[in-house]
């Protein structure tokens, strides 16, 4: 397996995925690494996304090899559910003894590893850091926060997330701007996503419709607020088919609340595997969201893209690319739907957002790696 080196001596680079965004942004590190073969690698599955639907067809979507160790954590609170990730990640460090911790996005795996991680003083890199939405009732927000703070190499898809990094005191040697690899997965698969993939089982025509989806507790926990969005989904259904994939969170919150559709139809599906969903997002006319990844995904795609929030994370998405943050207030929200279908925004793509940020990813882990040495 090794070229100049024997594997007793490669190092071991341990990452850890859990939840489904997380799959999108390993998966082309994964890949790159295998083909250089410069260090051994480990795969840890947290399990924090547990449903078939949510995380286990990505593995076979997205070629990812069989998980190492499989933490089968499921669902629970966020204390519960992060106290349980440290457990049995620090058990996964003891056997396998990583020279490096690798964590992608903002979920509890991510800051429940780097917390194991760094009290065993096992060096972090954090892929897409510096994200900030300034909002600290987000438990993402949290999580980005704490891991950034303990990260020893911190990967950041955009200027803007470096500036949030040097402004908060972060060394400016531990920061790397190596663009979106999301985006890489994206672009790798957009081949396949081909709109008559899906149709055998959503019935829509080529940019004649729009894509939704929500699962943040603040807009699917409150009664209120979930009915006025839905409320949205039947006024713009009077115009178009609104398509919905529904999160089992939200699933759950439906069950409580009598929703009929108007117009030409709201349709409600399963969470559906990558490409399949990427053929929905690529074909869409419009996304309405409050997910961090999609709007990342419609601007790579340059899709007009409405986010259900009051905030971003990743203002990039607005100043270079095509989402606009609208929040919840029906009017506003069916406002900007009519202006975006009218005019829609230009296509523009972020800078490094250019499907080879896994490259410029790895080539900083190496480095990182021989210095350490």
């Amino acid at each position: 397996m090794a070229t100049s080196c024997s594997l007793v001596c490669m190092k071991t680079i341990m990452h850890v995925v859990g939840a489904r965004p997380n799959f999108m942004k390993i998966a082309p590190i994964i890949e790159g690494l295998n083909s250089r073969k410069s260090s051994r690698q480990i795969l840890i599955n947290t399990g924090q996304h547990y449903d078939e639907s949510m995380a286990g067809s990505f593995f076979r979507d997205l070629d990812l090899p069989r998980p190492d160790r499989d933490l089968g954590v499921g669902s629970a609170s966020h204390a519960v559910q992060t106290g349980r990730i440290m457990a049995a990640f620090e058990e996964a460090c003891v056997e396998y003894r990583p020279d490096l911790v690798v964590v992608v996005g903002d979920v509890n795996s991510t800051v429940a590893a780097t917390l194991v991680a760094a009290k065993l003083v096992i060096p972090v890199a954090h892929v897409e850091a510096g994200l900030r939405s300034r909002d600290r009732t987000m438990p993402e927000e949290i999580n980005r926060i704490v891991t950034d703070r303990l990260a020893d190499v911190l990967l950041t898809p955009s200027r803007d997330a470096d500036k949030n990094l040097t402004d908060e005191g972060i060394p400016r040697d531990r920061i790397h701007l190596v663009g979106n690899v999301m985006i890489d997965t994206v672009f790798k698969y957009l081949p396949l996503a081909s709109l008559d993939r899906i149709q055998d089982r959503i019935a829509v025509q080529e940019r004649d419709y729009a894509l939704v989806t929500l699962h943040r507790p603040s807009n699917v926990d409150d009664p209120k607020t979930l009915r006025q969005l839905l409320d949205v989904m039947n006024a713009i259904a009077v115009t178009m088919p609104v398509v919905f994939p529904v999160h089992p969170r939200t699933r759950a919150r439906l069950a409580n609340i009598e929703f009929r559709s108007n117009g030409r139809g709201v349709i409600l599906t399963q969470p559906l595997g990558y490409v399949d969903f990427l053929s929905l997002t690529s074909h869409a006319r419009i996304v309405l969201t409050d997910s961090g990844g999609l709007q990342e995904e419609a601007t790579a795609l340059g899709i007009p893209c409405l986010t259900l929030r009051e905030n971003t994370e990743r203002p990039i998405t607005v100043t270079d690319g095509t989402n606009r943050v609208v929040g919840t207030d029906p009017q506003r929200v069916l406002a900007a739907f009519g202006e975006c279908v009218e005019h829609p925004p230009p296509r523009k793509c972020p800078e490094l957002w250019d499907g080879r940020a896994a490259g410029r990813i790895i080539g900083v882990l190496e480095q990182f790696l021989r210095r350490s040495t």
